[in-house]
């Protein structure tokens, strides 16, 4: 019967084959059937309830399979609440984070999302070049180097997670480099409204890379303090633990000590508070131009209030009530008044020039 749970199956986790018109996959001994629905009338299709979705299941071995499971199916396959699997969703942005649990280490770092057990890794599926790389590498490795390393499959895997998301945040922050250095060259010799549009934008894309490099270096650090963590982690050590203890009323306790009690300590991450950073930033940005061109406008002032006081005081000089020969010339005080009103000219045209060549403002 198609339908009929096998007694004989194993318990755990794999898949079947599956053809056009239905598949199968088996999990702790039930087996559950995949009937097109279109050929009956009567029956309405759920689209909301048991959503199965990609994932790749990756032993010690090296080898590697790809399983359509729902979220029910992996919450018992490894004993985990439905809380910390919501850190492996797509449809939510959280933040770099590495949940130790009773049977299973949970792992979202950027986009490689997956549940590290002490036998198998369960991988989210996906095209982005990051999980690719991470499937290809860890079955390699694990191919490669079945007896030559000293660490456990499941730190194996997870050091693999953090190493290939250190090397993609390292990437982005030099290319981010890239493209901020011309802007900020620009902005050095020109300053106007769009380039510091520019580098506002630029900014933000700064700060949330800083805060995704930060969340990874504050999630390591965490780890490598917290020896209870650490331990927690260390999932084969608990396995050949439980495999040596037959008890089934001691097993059942870790069961339960393993799926009760378990905190999130993830929180979705808003964009409201960054907006208003954001925000507040070109703000302060803007008065601070306005005041720039302020104190050009008062640095232009003084030097021309400066030369004009120049040319009054050599004026009120010739103004006073004196003798001298220069008076005889019907004509020399005019040439007097042309040459110092040249004079001034000259030294307010070499004040521009200085403070151009000390990029005091542009010209």
């Amino acid at each position: 019967m198609e339908g009929s749970v096998s007694p004989s199956l194993p318990s755990g986790l794999m898949g079947n084959p599956s053809s056009h018109n239905a598949g199968r996959v088996i999990l702790d001994g039930y087996s559950i059937n995949h009937i097109p629905v279109s050929g009956f009338p009567g029956l309405k299709k759920r689209s909301h309830a048991h959503v199965n979705r990609s994932w790749i299941k990756i032993d010690q071995g090296g080898n590697s399979k790809i399983l359509e499971l729902d979220k029910a199916a992996i919450m018992r396959h490894c004993s985990l609440p439905a809380r910390d699997l919501r850190l492996l969703d797509p449809l939510f942005i959280y933040p770099s984070t590495i949940l130790g649990r009773e049977n299973a280490i949970v792992v979202s770092l950027e986009q490689i999302r997956c549940i590290i057990t002490a036998d198998e890794v369960i991988l989210m599926n996906s095209l982005d070049a990051n999980v690719v790389l991470y499937k290809s590498e860890l079955c390699k490795r694990l191919q490669t180097n079945k007896e030559q390393s000293d660490l456990p499959f499941e730190f194996r895997a997870l050091e693999l997670a953090l190493e290939l998301t250190c090397m993609s945040l390292d990437a982005q922050v030099k290319e981010l480099e890239m493209e901020i250095h011309p802007v900020l060259d620009e902005l050095a010799s020109s300053i106007s409204t769009l380039n510091l549009e520019r580098v506002r934008r630029f900014k933000g894309q700064l700060l949330a890379l800083t805060q995704r490099v930060q969340k990874v270096c504050d999630e390591i650090e965490h780890l490598m303090d917290d020896d209870g963590d650490m331990a927690e982690m260390y999932l084969t050590e608990k396995k050949l633990r439980k495999e040596a203890y037959t008890s089934s009323e001691l097993y059942s306790q870790t069961e339960e000590s393993g799926g009760a009690g378990v905190v999130s300590k993830s929180a979705p991450v808003s964009p409201l508070k960054e907006y208003i950073d954001d925000t507040e930033d070109l703000i302060n940005i803007k008065l601070g131009n306005v005041q720039n061109q302020l104190i050009q406008f008062e640095l232009l002032l003084t030097a021309a209030t400066f030369v004009a006081t120049i040319f009054a005081v050599v004026a009120g000089v010739f103004g006073m009530n004196f003798e001298d020969s220069i008076f005889d010339y019907p004509f020399a005080f005019h040439w007097v008044l042309i040459t110092t009103g040249v004079f001034c000219v000259m030294l307010y045209i070499s004040f521009l020039f200085y403070f151009r060549h000390k990029k005091v403002f542009p010209l």
